[in-house]
């Protein structure tokens, strides 16, 4: 079986874009592969977080991992922090990794820009995101095309570093789905659909109740014209919208459109908003379920030993390669 490895940051409730673009994909992938799923606590706190925001958010991302389908039994879920050896390779990669290599990294610059402080972490975060995927010997990362870079760099150390010390990483590659990987804002379609965006109107959280839910897909900008047709050069809102759709309804594009020919948006929208209402709804249900049971301690804890122990091959094998006394 191939191995996956993915991990979501604890920055915020998750969106319908992560569902969509991530998460389904993620339960699917435990159909046919060896799944290791990381709530990646470390890289959320390159920049400022509050502790118990943090902690928070890190309880309510697994819950959400859980509701969404993902099964203990047959992957791996666990918090990055309990795993020590991340944060160990981290250090080790980012003395393989070339200064300039990640000063072009463009989520450094986009992000960098907005902040009044920026720490050395969010610098060097494409060699800890390395080290996550590398320690595992996945085969296969599922992203969005927003970290397509950072994969290729993590392609680029891991082949540096078997160049020079010999074979020790597989070389990953990168899984984009062809539909939904980039789910775009609901107010503005250039941009990607963001949980850390200032208007709460821009995205649809996973755990928006149905009233909120129909009101920002009501709000939702719209193209020029009522025709609903998937253009994203033409029309670029209601593509998204349609997406969107597509995703929740299992239904192909086309279907979509020969759906709503002649109908207009007004129509749409409001049958958009009910397809989205019931695909979330059996997911809050068991998430209310689980963060109010004691069951996502015991997944986690039994995840990271899990993967505390396969991560130790792999960083046993670095050290002796590098030369470290063992």
């Amino acid at each position: 079986m191939k191995r996956v490895f993915s991990g979501i940051q604890p920055s915020g409730t998750l969106t319908i874009g992560n569902y969509l673009g991530a998460m389904r994909q993620f339960v699917d992938l435990q159909e046919e592969a060896d799944c290791l799923f990381c709530v990646v606590d470390m890289h959320a706190i390159t920049v400022p977080q509050e502790p118990a925001d943090l902690r928070r958010n890190t309880r309510s991302l697994a819950a959400l991992y859980l509701a969404a389908g993902i099964d203990p039994e047959r992957s791996v879920l666990f918090v990055q922090s309990h795993v020590p050896a991340h944060a160990e390779l981290g250090w080790i990669l980012q003395c393989v990794v070339h200064f300039g290599e990640l000063g072009r990294m463009t989520q450094f610059k986009d992000k960098s820009t907005k902040k009044n402080v920026v720490t050395a972490g969010l610098f060097t975060y494409p060699a800890l995101m390395a080290a996550d995927i590398l320690l595992y010997q996945a085969d296969l990362v599922p992203v969005g095309d927003d970290q397509k870079q950072h994969l290729e760099l993590t392609r680029d150390i891991a082949e540096r570093f078997n160049a020079r010390f010999g074979h020790t990483f597989t070389v990953p590659e990168v899984m984009i789905p062809k539909v939904g990987g980039r789910i775009m804002s609901l107010e503005d379609p250039t941009k990607k659909m963001s949980k850390s965006d200032e208007s709460a109107g821009a995205y649809i959280s996973m755990l928006d109740d149905a009233d909120t839910i129909r009101r920002k897909i009501a709000r939702a900008v719209t193209d020029s014209g009522r025709e609903v047709r998937y253009d994203t050069a033409e029309k670029p809102a209601i593509s998204n919208l349609m997406t969107i759709y597509a995703l929740c309804a299992g239904k192909s594009l086309a279907d979509v459109e020969a759906m709503y020919e002649g109908k207009g948006y007004g129509v749409f929208k409001k049958d958009l908003a009910e397809v989205v209402v019931a695909t979330l709804e059996p997911i809050q249900a068991r998430y209310r379920e689980l963060v109010e049971s004691d069951e996502i301690e015991h997944i986690l804890r039994e995840g990271a030993r899990k993967a505390r122990e396969r991560a130790a091959a792999t960083l046993d094998q670095v050290k002796e390669r590098i030369g470290f006394l063992l």
